[in-house]
């Protein structure tokens, strides 16, 4: 999707202040995350005095199979910025400092199995567990109600199958089934939209049950998803468009970077 790592290999002559620069920088990325596969940042600036002013060409960051907040797996994440203003001296000390927020163009890229993974983190299971619809108020008899196995297929054209599970009164392991198409709102909302039960691989007998608990359930999914809940330290992300690219998720937008992790 990013065309891999290639093209941002470093050549042979890197001048020693961009080494220097990029491997604070790759420190610097690195405590974004709780986990990562590989992380390259590039630093160019030509001729190299520009340094010495703290005048920088271009940033690049690219990451692989990185993990936010210990339960959110990013397939592949990428920054390109043009011209950034840092402080030079920064760098001496082991950080690097902007001397004003910069943005970004931004890629990131999720996985199915990254998706489903989300649904059994804490930040996730509270706006699952013990919800109550006015919807469902004659079904649960008044008692709020929890969603559990929640499964998401992605299919073409930005459309999604989703399946999960809940417990009423009267009726125990009650699959859900629904297919959406998911769109961005706001620039940082992920909303399900038009929702359509789906009785493919629901029981006869629990249909109609199963058709009005689904779109409940699509109800609580929408807009539930907010990127302002998942802000990196000094980088706030937000979307431009999403698409569904076989397994994966791809978000393509911006990142405005108000500064480096812990360079403040």
């Amino acid at each position: 999707m990013f065309g891999g790592f290639t093209g941002f290999t470093r050549p042979l002559n890197t001048d020693m202040g961009e080494q220097v620069l990029n491997a604070v920088a790759n420190q610097s990325i690195r405590h974004l995350f709780t986990s990562s596969e590989a992380i390259d940042v590039q630093i160019r600036c030509f001729p190299s005095s520009k340094l010495l002013q703290g005048s920088i060409d271009s940033f690049k960051m690219q990451g692989r199979n990185l993990v936010i907040r210990r339960d959110f797996h990013v397939e592949e994440m990428s920054f390109t910025t043009d011209a950034v203003s840092i402080d030079p001296a920064s760098a001496l000390s082991g950080q690097l400092r902007l001397k004003q927020p910069t943005q970004a163009v931004a890629q990131v890229i999720l996985t199915e199995e990254g998706i489903n993974k989300a649904f059994d983190a804490d930040l996730v299971r509270q706006h699952l567990v013990n919800v109550e619809m006015e919807a469902l108020t004659n079904l649960s008899g008044g008692e709020p109600v929890s969603f559990r196995d929640v499964h998401i297929t992605l299919m073409p054209e930005n459309q999604v199958h989703i399946g999960a599970k809940v417990d009423l009164p009267n009726r125990k392991d009650l699959p859900i089934s629904l297919r959406s198409m998911i769109a961005v709102e706001k620039r940082r909302q992920i909303r399900f939209q038009n929702a359509e039960f789906d009785p493919e691989g629901v029981p006869d007998e629990g249909r109609s049950l199963s058709k009005i608990v689904s779109l409940a359930f699509a109800e609580v999914l929408d807009g539930m998803v907010d990127l302002d809940r998942f802000d990196l330290d000094g980088v706030m992300v937000r979307i431009n468009r999403l698409e569904t690219h076989g397994k994966k998720l791809v978000f393509t937008g911006y990142a405005q970077i108000d500064h480096f992790p812990g360079s403040r």
